[in-house]
């Protein structure tokens, strides 16, 4: 690990460090990926009591995250397996093996708590014991299966979170940490893309003049909100000011008066509203998940742009309310 040099103040954006750089500003260490100075948190000690905890978190964070339905208990594993290799109907075919991910990671999950349990009764727990390698089988299946699995909203699939608890099993505690840094990067990336975006294609219209500084503040609430985890005792600030961020955008009031009216077309505002809310909706998606979604993030631009230049925004999919 990189030693951390003491600052005084976020550095400039002119000082660009090698990815992986630590510097400790303001009296919290950060490290650099992507153009953004990352809050980091202590690693725990590269124990299996330590991964059984982790894993246990970020399967939760899975279930949290995608499409309803996924949580099958370990215990129904065969016959998760069983109705997915007879599934023909390939959109079922799809929910199945979503539900059979599921149903692998528990029976890691149900593996790992047992082992570690041995573990404290002083029982020694080799990397090659059988039990070892069938919860990393279990979590390795599941994460093939990540594929079939979308994210709740209905937009996309989210493989990158879906392998996690696989990457958390199979290497170092601190590579895997380190490893979150690099994700969080991109997902800061993102939220400027779809906030920059969305204030170039709106704001040069008269009926949303205003609308730069809501999407500011989201944009910077969730950024904070995306390097920060649950365990911090900031979260009650952190996650209440992107809520109250988010409720000020989508609250956004139309400006009316003659130049509304004098463009070179009438913009439908209705549409405009609705893109506004999809935005705000996509910034909270992926500062949740601390996960990027590009092809959710590409189209979402591509819209903002088609309503800039058309003044109608063309129908969004109607997923099933997963």
């Amino acid at each position: 690990m990189n030693t951390a040099h003491q600052l005084a103040h976020v550095p400039s954006t002119a000082d660009t460090p090698p990815e992986g750089t630590r510097r400790v500003i303001d009296g919290q260490e950060r490290v650099f990926y992507d153009g953004y100075w990352i809050k980091t948190y202590p690693v725990p000690a590269d124990t299996l009591e330590a991964k059984k905890k982790l894993i246990d978190a970020l399967t939760r964070r899975l279930f949290n995250h995608t499409e309803h339905g996924l949580n099958i208990p370990g215990t129904r594993l065969n016959e998760a397996r069983g109705t997915y290799e007879a599934e023909a109907d390939p959109a079922r075919k799809r929910v199945k093996g979503a539900m059979l991910a599921g149903a692998l990671f528990n029976r890691a999950a149900d593996i790992f708590r047992k082992l570690v349990e041995l573990q404290a009764c002083g029982i020694e727990i080799l990397s090659d014991n059988p039990l070892m390698r069938e919860c990393g089988k279990c979590l390795l299946d599941a994460m093939e299966l990540g594929r079939c699995v979308m994210h709740r909203s209905g937009e996309e699939g989210i493989d990158e979170l879906w392998g996690e608890p696989f990457r958390a099993f199979s290497i170092p505690l601190e590579d895997f940490y380190e490893s979150r840094y690099i994700k969080i990067g991109q997902v800061l990336r993102d939220i400027d893309l779809i906030s920059n975006a969305m204030i170039d294609n709106f704001s040069g219209i008269p009926a949303f003049a205003d609308i730069e500084a809501p999407i500011r503040d989201l944009a910077i609430a969730a950024k904070i909100k995306t390097e920060t985890l649950r365990t911090d005792a900031d979260i009650f600030d952190v996650w209440a000011r992107m809520v109250t961020a988010g409720e000020r955008l989508a609250d956004l009031n139309v400006l009316t008066g003659p130049a509304v009216f004098s463009a070179p077309f009438t913009y439908n505002l209705s549409d405009g509203l609705q893109l506004i809310r999809q935005g705000r909706d996509l910034i909270f998606y992926i500062s949740r998940a601390r996960t990027a979604m590009p092809k959710s993030t590409r189209e979402y631009i591509e819209r903002c742009k088609n309503y800039l230049a058309t003044g109608r925004a063309p129908l969004f999919p109607a997923y099933l309310p997963v």
